[in-house]
């Protein structure tokens, strides 16, 4: 990344030692665990820093309660933040432990688990608003709520003392892990855990590489630096609501443009590809920011053998009505479920046949349904297919097309799926 010396005037290690040292009796020093399942995987030493093991089961609350309590009786009119989730969280509780009252701007899309963990930290101390249907809708209206109210806006992710608190995970990592780090791996929405973990570790281990990882639908902080301006996207995608931003900070772009070593962008349905699998093998409930790093070392494998690498598990605030949803997109990305229009030949037993003759041993319908409301057995299908490899596809098409079945490939057609599926 290109060095800008201004950058080091924002955030300094001692900065952040200072967090850590109001902070180790409010926040859980959270475990760092080597995982052997994923080292034997990528062949290094892969630990997991457990920030999804956090009291809000997320690293939020360190740069949340770290700011407030900071600004003292500049709180007196309260406080108001705009959060995805998990920052309102962390504000949620430092209210009730400061005796703050606080009003919380969330976007529409926010899952329900982490509206209802909001209520459960802050109780009578907070009021929860529901603004718009991204972060950066929910940004708006809390500034302006500042404004209006003089009450102290409580930012995310552009502050320095919010950063100098998310750089204390950096501290407890270093403390515990007896090798060295040669790799560390962590997810940017707004860039403020980055910028904090590149400070940190920059200054006490300078060859660690320090690696963020985006979500492509949101991969703000790479289209910055790439433009070498803080630049706001036009559009995101808001999947993984804990780094879906469409623009960052200026102060996490100054400090993530000189410290970071590379930035790795990973498609939406890779993230959920490990969500399923740190659920199912790790024993691990991780949201998808959380899940990003995991997501990111197919990217980096053949640069991290025989190496140590930690990952930061940034949050497991994942609701359990998404699973579907996750998994869905999981297969879609892994090329194990398709959709397709299909036209029945119209005879007897043209269904059978295609279920006897076109689908494998172990291909599985998912989805059916006919599209006319009537005469529905003499008109197109909707056909759901997963495949047990993505190999088949290939015999897939073919069985169809040498038994007569016309088709659409829905997966091929953005505005088709989106519309039908």
């Amino acid at each position: 990344m290109e060095q800008n010396t201004a950058t080091k005037k924002l955030v300094q290690v001692e900065d952040i030692l200072i967090a850590y040292r109001h902070l180790k009796e409010i926040v859980a020093h959270t475990p760092l665990q080597k995982n052997e399942r994923l080292s034997e995987k990528y062949d290094c030493n892969v630990y997991l820093k457990r920030e999804d093991l956090q009291h809000v089961r997320s690293f939020k609350l360190r740069g949340a309660y770290y700011s407030m309590k900071l600004l003292g009786k500049k709180m007196e009119n309260g406080v108001v933040c705009a959060s995805a989730g998990n920052h309102a969280q962390g504000v949620a509780f430092a209210c009730r432990q400061l005796g703050v009252h606080g009003k919380i701007f969330v976007p529409a899309t926010t899952p329900g688990q982490k509206v209802k963990q909001i209520e459960m930290f802050g109780r009578e101390y907070i009021e929860i608003i529901l603004a718009g249907d991204s972060f950066d809708d929910a940004f708006n209206e809390a500034v302006a709520c500042a404004n209006s109210e003089g009450r102290s806006f409580i930012h995310p992710f552009d502050d320095e003392k919010v950063i100098a608190g998310q750089g204390t995970v950096a501290v407890e990592v270093m403390n515990d892990c007896e090798e060295p780090i040669d790799y560390i791996l962590g997810s940017i929405g707004g860039g403020g855990l980055m910028s904090g973990l590149g400070t940190y570790i920059k200054s006490v281990s300078p060859a660690t590489q320090v690696i963020g990882v985006e979500p492509a639908g949101a991969a703000s902080m790479k289209a910055s630096i790439e433009n070498n301006r803080v630049f706001p996207l036009n559009k995101i995608e808001t999947f993984v609501d804990g780094a879906a931003v469409k623009c960052v900070g200026s102060k996490t772009y100054e400090i993530c443009q000189e410290l970071l070593d590379d930035i790795v962008v990973v498609p939406e349905g890779k993230v959920c590809t490990s969500i399923l699998q740190l659920y199912n093998e790790h024993a691990i409930v991780a949201e998808p920011a959380g899940a990003l790093p995991i997501a990111a070392l197919d990217f980096v494998k053949d640069e991290i053998k025989g190496k140590t690498v930690v990952c930061v598990i940034s949050g497991g605030n994942n609701d359990i009505s998404r699973m579907q949803e996750i998994k869905e997109r999981s297969l879609l990305h892994e090329g194990l479920l398709h959709y397709f229009i299909v036209n029945f030949p119209q005879r007897a037993g043209a269904l059978r046949e295609f279920l006897d003759n076109v689908l494998g041993p172990k291909d599985d319908i998912t989805r059916f349904e006919y599209t006319k409301k009537h005469n529905k057995e003499s008109g197109p299908a909707l056909v759901g297919i997963e495949l047990k490899d993505k190999n088949d596809y290939a015999r897939l098409i073919e069985s169809m097309e040498r038994k007569g079945f016309s088709y659409l490939e829905l997966n091929k057609d953005n505005q088709l799926f989106n519309l039908l599926v």
